[in-house]
C-alpha cells in the first residue's frame, strides 16, 4: 500500500498509541496530536520507540491543520474524555461531541477521510441490544448510562445525518469499541483494564478481588464482557486506511462475551498461578449503571471484508502478560 500522510489524534493513550505503532509499523508517515501531561506518568512512553513525524497539543490542532493539513490524507480520531467516571459533562460534550464535529466538518471541506472512536458505551444497558445499524431512528432510541457514552451517541448521530446529506468526508468510519485491553494503558489509573489492575496481586501471589453480582441470572464474577485485544483493533483500523471505500459504523470487539472470572483466571494462568478469587460489592453508586452482559455482533464488519481472525482471551493476556506486563520495559 502507498505510505499515507496521517494524523492521529489521542496517539499518546492507549488506543491510540497502538494504532501509532501499527501505522508507523507500515511504513505510513504518521503525526499524533496529544498531551503528554507530567513525565512521571509514563504517556511519553507510549510513543518512544515510534518515529513520528510530529506532535502537537490538542488546543493547537485547528491551528496545525492550518498549517500541516495540505497533503493530508486521513485523520484517525481517538481523541476523547474516556473517563466514565469524569464528573464535568460539559467537559465531555466540548471535548468528544463539538470538538468531533468540527474535526468531521474540516475533513469533508479539505477532502480528508476519517476514522473515529465511537463507544459500546452508546447502548447502555444493552436493552435493545448490540446490533452495529446506521438507521437513525435506532441510533436515537439508544439511551446511554453515562454521559461518556451519550457524548459518542451524539457524534454517531450527528456523523449519520451529514453523511445522508452528502455532507461527510470521503471516508468516515467509526467503530464502536468494547472492552479493549492490552499494552500502554499504565497511565490510565482507574480506568486501565481489569487484566492491567489485579496483574500487581498476580504477580505477588495474592488474591484478587473482583465484584459480587447483584442481578439474578448472575454468578458473583459471571458478569459478560466483550474483551477485545488492542493489537486486533489497531490491525482493524489499519485495514480501513488501506480500504478507503468503506464507510459506516461498526462493531468491534471480539465477538464473543466471557466472565470477569474467565479474565482473572486467565491472567493467573499465564502467571503459572492457581487462581484466587475474592469477592466484594460493588459499590452502590454503580449499580445503576452497571452493564451485565455485553458482546459485539461483528456480522457487519466481515459482510464488508475484514477477515482477520480476532485474538481468543486467553492467548491475548497471555501475550500482554508475558510480552508487556511482566517486564521491565512494558510499553509497545
Amino acid at each position: 500500500m502507498t505510505p499515507l500522510k496521517v494524523l492521529v489524534t489521542g496517539g499518546a493513550g492507549f488506543i491510540g498509541s497502538n494504532i501509532v505503532a501499527t501505522l508507523c509499523d507500515d511504513g505510513h508517515e504518521v503525526s499524533v496530536c496529544d498531551r503528554l501531561r507530567d513525565a512521571a506518568c509514563g504517556k511519553w512512553r507510549n510513543l518512544s520507540k515510534h518515529a513520528i513525524d510530529d506532535l502537537t497539543p490538542p488546543e493547537h490542532l485547528f491551528r496545525w491543520l492550518e498549517g500541516n493539513g495540505s497533503g493530508l490524507d486521513l485523520i484517525v480520531h481517538m481523541g476523547a474524555v474516556s473517563s466514565t467516571l469524569e464528573p464535568d459533562a460539559d467537559k465531555i460534550i466540548s471535548n468528544n461531541f463539538q470538538l468531533s464535529r468540527s474535526l468531521f466538518d474540516w475533513c469533508a471541506a479539505h477532502g480528508v477521510r476519517l476514522i473515529y472512536a465511537s463507544s459500546a458505551a452508546t447502548y447502555g444497558d444493552g436493552a435493545l441490544g448490540f446490533e452495529d445499524s446506521m438507521d437513525l431512528g435506532r441510533l436515537q432510541a439508544l439511551r446511554p448510562l453515562n454521559p461518556y457514552g451519550w457524548s459518542k451517541a451524539l457524534f454517531d448521530v450527528f456523523a449519520q445525518r451529514r453523511t445522508a446529506v452528502g455532507r461527510a468526508p470521503p471516508q468516515c468510519a467509526g467503530l464502536k469499541f468494547f472492552n479493549v485491553y492490552g499494552p500502554n494503558e499504565g497511565h490510565k489509573g482507574e480506568m486501565r483494564s481489569v487484566v492491567a489492575k489485579i496483574w500487581p496481586s498476580v504477580a505477588a501471589g495474592e488474591s484478587v478481588q473482583l465484584f459480587r453480582s447483584h442481578r439474578v441470572g448472575y454468578a458473583d464474577g459471571g458478569q459478560l464482557r466483550d474483551f477485545v485485544y488492542v493489537r486486533d483493533v489497531a490491525a482493524c483500523i489499519a485495514w480501513l486506511a488501506g480500504n478507503p471505500e468503506v464507510n459506516g459504523l461498526f462493531n468491534l470487539g471480539s465477538g464473543t462475551a466471557r466472565t470477569f472470572a474467565d479474565l482473572a483466571g486467565a491472567v493467573f494462568a499465564a502467571a503459572l498461578r492457581e487462581p484466587r478469587i475474592d469477592y466484594i460489592d460493588m459499590p452502590q453508586a454503580m449499580r445503576g449503571a452497571y452493564q451485565y452482559h455485553t458482546e459485539a455482533p461483528m456480522r457487519r464488519l466481515r459482510e464488508i471484508g475484514w477477515r482477520a481472525p480476532m485474538t481468543a482471551l486467553e492467548d491475548g493476556i497471555a501475550d500482554y502478560v508475558r510480552e508487556y506486563l511482566s517486564q521491565s520495559d512494558s510499553y509497545r
